[in-house]
């Protein structure tokens, strides 16, 4: 994961001292785990997204499965996952057009408007910018934000309607994170680039 060995040690030994446990790495506002992992233990925010997602996710999505029935279309605003509070991981455009956000922590999902960022809000379409895939790659997109500078992969299923589930897409893509990422993108959930980069 381009974690310093004395990193890891010490992220180790605080748990398996049980200074540290699953709930360090649920969201919190505006990141995945607690800020005192990178602080206190020198984790990158990338690896603590990464132990998260791969962490919490089984639990978390049979935790939600019974209530993820009662989210209605347009009943959530944020751009943050209405079940577990992370910012999205991808998103897809769906059959009718919609934008659907995907939450890599817990696999839940939800409607988002197309011309919004997800990360600031920002509504000004000087703001937003969307980086298309070349032409053998039809579907595939980045919407950035030129306000917070974050960015999140999309794809049209209208266009690619037998691709994989949001997960799988997102982390059979990291070609686009490297362009996001060497035009100045950010991205709080981390992808393989993010992991590659040494510290």
């Amino acid at each position: 994961m381009g974690e310093p060995k004395e990193a890891l040690e010490k992220f180790a030994s605080a748990w398996d001292r049980a200074e540290v446990g699953p709930a360090a790495f649920f969201p919190s506002r505006g990141r995945v785990g607690l800020e005192s992992l990178t602080a206190d233990l020198g984790l990158r925010a990338e690896s603590v997204s990464f132990l998260a997602c791969g962490a919490l996710r089984p639990a978390l999505d049979r935790y939600f499965a019974g209530c993820r029935v009662h989210l209605t279309e347009g009943s959530w605003e944020l751009g943050v996952c209405p079940y577990c509070g992370a910012p999205p991981g991808f998103g897809d455009l769906v059959e009718t057009g919609q934008r659907r956000l995907a939450c890599h922590v817990c696999g839940g999902g939800w409607v988002f408007p197309r011309l919004r960022c997800p990360f600031c809000g920002t509504q000004s379409s000087t703001d937003l910018a969307r980086f298309e895939a070349e032409e053998r790659e039809e579907g595939y997109f980045i919407s950035a934000c030129r306000q917070c500078k974050a960015y999140v992969k999309e794809l049209d299923r209208r266009l690619r309607w037998n691709a994989g589930s949001a997960l799988v897409e997102d982390w059979g893509s990291p070609h686009f994170d490297l362009v996001a990422v060497r035009d100045g993108y950010w991205r709080p959930i981390a992808s393989l680039i993010h992991l590659a980069r040494r510290a």
